[in-house]
């Protein structure tokens, strides 16, 4: 999408025939130019890459009771802890392989469309934006994996990320987005302009706060529920 705002803002004929990617050009203030790329790669993670990691921790952690082969995992001479540490560190390589794609995707399109202005300077201030969007969204993760596995499946974990998000944009607009953890990472990769300066350091230990009691409490129930209902 990106790129493709970048191709509009290159051909001043196909403004004409995109009125609303016109708009929304405008409203965001695009030029086409490689920073511009790096904001929309950034500011994309930082709100698409909720619903992207919720659905791929939502895979890795339901799926089991979607296959109806959570019986014959549990039955492996492996501790539950491990089998579930094992899922986390498939989500945190599977989310930052997708994170790191995204980039060389965007650069090759970027590249392609021989966009001007390439400093770089500019590029490593945007990997270290970009690193921490990305570090901040997967670590929301965990509380989605315990929705996986409480709801035994992938529909209430899917209706978790939906319902986050609506918040998250309901409490970015009346202006308490900073202590919404999911919607920290989204205010941090420039969403929301100027919003960025709400954030602080509670901002960030809410956030790790959630990830770590998600982390546990996926633990707990893993080892203490019944599964075989």
């Amino acid at each position: 999408m990106g790129g493709v705002f970048m191709l509009i803002m290159q051909s001043p004929g196909a403004m004409e025939k995109a009125s609303l990617l016109n708009t929304k050009m405008e409203a965001m203030k695009v030029t086409a130019d490689w920073n511009a790329l790096f904001m929309i790669l950034t500011q994309g993670l930082g709100i698409a890459g909720i619903m992207l990691y919720g659905f791929i921790v939502s895979w890795i952690f339901g799926r089991e009771y979607s296959d109806n082969t959570v019986k014959d995992l549990l039955s492996l001479p492996t501790s539950k802890t491990k089998i579930l540490n094992a899922k986390y560190i498939t989500y945190f390589i599977w989310s930052a392989a997708l994170a790191i794609f995204n980039v060389l995707l965007g650069m090759t399109i970027g590249f392609i469309l021989q966009l001007p202005r390439f400093v770089g300077s500019n590029f490593y201030e945007f990997l270290l934006d970009y690193g921490f969007t990305a570090f901040l969204t997967i670590l929301l993760g965990t509380p989605i994996a315990f929705f996986s596995m409480w709801g035994k499946g992938y529909l209430a974990p899917l209706g978790c990320v939906a319902l986050v998000l609506i918040f998250s944009q309901i409490l970015a607009a009346v202006g308490y987005g900073q202590y919404f953890p999911w919607a920290v990472p989204a205010l941090f990769s420039g969403v929301g302009g100027e919003y960025k300066e709400q954030l602080n350091m509670a901002s960030y230990f809410i956030l790790v706060a959630v990830s770590i009691a998600g982390y546990c409490v996926t633990i707990l129930y893993w080892k203490q529920a019944d599964h075989q209902k």
